[in-house]
């Protein structure tokens, strides 16, 4: 701003903004503006003008910056006034929303410039991607209509549209940038609710002229393979020009009032303020069974398994209990690194009885984890199911041998076994690291760690290069016995890994990590095999493009990773 104050001929002082004027006038009244000590025809009463509000809005109440001093004397600066205004209000549209108030404080030609809607929408679409014209939104109709009205009430006719629309016609540009999308782009992103051992996936974006909640569901089980399924919870929008509207979208009876409230830094809660939407006329028992249709794609009376009945009324109950308010923590993306196994992120997985749920694939080095984002009574939403050992690749047997269950549990158990012993051996190196003089009286020992040390190296050599040694792909097959709850699984492989799961008994209770084969498949598909369980979960990527979502740091994202396991722990 101190660059566009000095080309304007405005300095901090009354003093210097008359000296300002003077030269103006020496300059034959090139000048077509007035310095902003004068009273805009607008402010004649006193009051707090429009352009007052934005700032207030955009800046939060911070001071307006002092423009610096007039150029140097002797030469009069060359002034952007001089220049067309169709060229001002390209150059003003390129600079970032939060200092256009800043700019509009320097003098009235600015201010008189940024009240022009294309400098706004232009930041409206590069800032937030809002490519909708509010001159023909009426008119034309865009897919807002679709989203917003025809998916949560299909049998809404196409006369009915303008009643569930906001009035566009007298909105401006910047009341949708002032309003609503700077006020509320804290909450865009990725989110998971606080639903007990459940969690879930929230997706916040803009969405045309609306911030749109957009909570994401796995696909029906065992359909690890399908596409995700999304619905809406809350969406924000301008019903009048100044004042932004919170509508909760949970239910059968369409938007209604609801409430958004940002708790703290990435964390932030929503309540509905009319519960009786979410009510049906049959009661709790047509209730449950639409909500029956929408998670599981079927009737009770197709779940055969009785234990599976009572997982899925366990959570119908549960998660009823918070439709009317909800809190949301920030998640991140996991950041990728051009040495990765694979391109970490999201995938869906199944988990018997507890249908699909949703996994992040991170890489720490030489090991990979798998934490769970949505979860089950067992184990939690936020917890880390997997661990892989990428140092200890596994060389499976033929295609034969591979069928046999106890072939391949005593190829894992001495794989085990390896790993047990190379962690001793590296906790004895750690204490005479720590305690150097008592080593040095225990050569044998040390020797020993020495050797310990040595072995680990090796190790951790070979978990480098076992992916460009091992073939392209290999023939895989289940072993007897193991029990998948997708059969359509792929019969060949690039790579095996020794890894862990978490296993635990209902409620989270006697939790203990058992060995495991991590099987990677190709690039967007991997496997669990749980040699305790003999169970086998595919997992299978989530391939939407989630924007807001990039961690900042490497540190953001493993604060994320401990904050969200001590939540469930």
């Amino acid at each position: 701003m101190a660059v566009c104050a000095r080309l304007c001929g405005v300095g901090p002082a009354r003093g210097c903004r008359r000296r300002g004027a003077a030269r103006e006038q020496r300059r034959g009244g090139a000048g077509d503006s007035e310095p902003d000590t004068d009273t805009d025809p607008e402010e004649a009463g006193g009051g707090v003008t429009e352009d007052d509000e934005v700032a207030e809005r955009i800046e939060g109440g911070r001071p307006a910056p002092h423009p610096a001093e007039a150029g140097p004397a002797g030469r009069a600066p060359l002034s952007l006034l001089e220049l067309p205004p169709e060229l001002l209000v390209q150059i003003f549209g390129s600079l970032p929303g939060t200092d256009l108030p800043s700019l509009a404080r320097v003098c009235t030609t600015f201010r008189r410039i940024l009240r022009t809607d294309t400098i706004w929408r232009r930041r409206c679409r590069e800032e937030y991607g809002v490519c909708e014209n509010l001159r023909k939104l009426e008119i034309t109709g865009v897919s807002c209509r679709d989203v917003y009205a025809k998916r949560i009430n299909p049998r809404v006719k196409s006369g009915r549209f303008m009643k569930i629309l906001p009035d566009y016609e007298h909105m401006e540009y910047r009341d949708v940038y002032t309003c609503l999308l700077h006020r509320y782009r804290h909450i865009l992103g990725l989110w998971q609710p606080d639903i007990g051992p459940y969690g879930g996936l929230l997706n916040v974006v803009v969405d045309g002229l609306f911030i749109i909640g957009w909570m994401y569901l796995p696909p029906h089980d065992p359909h690890v393979d399908d596409p995700m399924r999304f619905k809406p919870l809350f969406r924000i929008h301008l019903m009048e020009r100044k004042s932004a509207t919170v509508e909760c979208m949970y239910g059968h009876k369409g938007p209604h009032n609801g409430h958004i409230q940002i708790v703290k830094k990435d964390e932030f809660s929503t309540k509905c303020n009319q519960t009786d939407h979410h009510r049906m006329s049959g009661g709790r028992q047509e209730e449950f069974r639409t909500w029956l249709r929408e998670e599981w794609g079927r009737t009770l009376e197709d779940i055969f398994h009785e234990h599976m009945q009572e997982l899925i009324l366990m959570k119908f109950i549960y998660t009823s209990q918070y439709d009317n308010c909800l809190t949301y923590r920030r998640i991140y993306l996991p950041p990728s690194s051009p040495n990765d196994l694979i391109k970490p992120g999201l995938f869906k997985g199944t988990y018997g009885s507890h249908g699909l749920e949703i996994v992040m694939l991170s890489f720490h080095g030489k090991k990979a984890k798998g934490t769970k984002i949505t979860g089950d009574p067992n184990i939690p939403a936020g917890q880390q199911t997997v661990e892989i050992d990428l140092a200890h690749p596994l060389q499976l047997p033929d295609i034969e041998n591979l069928r046999d269950f106890s072939e391949l549990s005593r190829i894992v158990l001495e794989v085990q076994e390896q790993v047990r012993q190379e962690e001793q051996e590296q906790e004895h190196q750690q204490e005479e690291d720590d305690h150097p003089q008592q080593a040095a009286s225990q050569p044998a020992a040390k020797s020993l760690g020495a050797e310990g040390a040595e072995g680990e190296e090796t190790a951790a050599g070979a978990g480098g290069t076992a992916q460009d040694k091992a073939p392209a792909s290999q023939p895989f097959v289940l072993p007897m016995g193991v029990i998948s709850r997708n059969e359509d699984y792929p019969r060949t492989c690039r790579i095996c890994f020794y890894g862990t799961g978490l296993i635990a008994g209902h409620g989270f209770t006697s939790p203990e990590r058992t060995p495991g084969v991590f099987v990677l498949f190709d690039d967007d598909r991997f496997g669990f095999i749980w040699l305790e369980l003999k169970s086998f979960s595919l997992y299978s990527r989530i391939k939407v493009s989630f924007q807001n979502a990039e961690a900042p740091s490497r540190e953001a994202f493993d604060d994320m990773l401990k904050n969200i396991q001590s939540l469930a722990t």
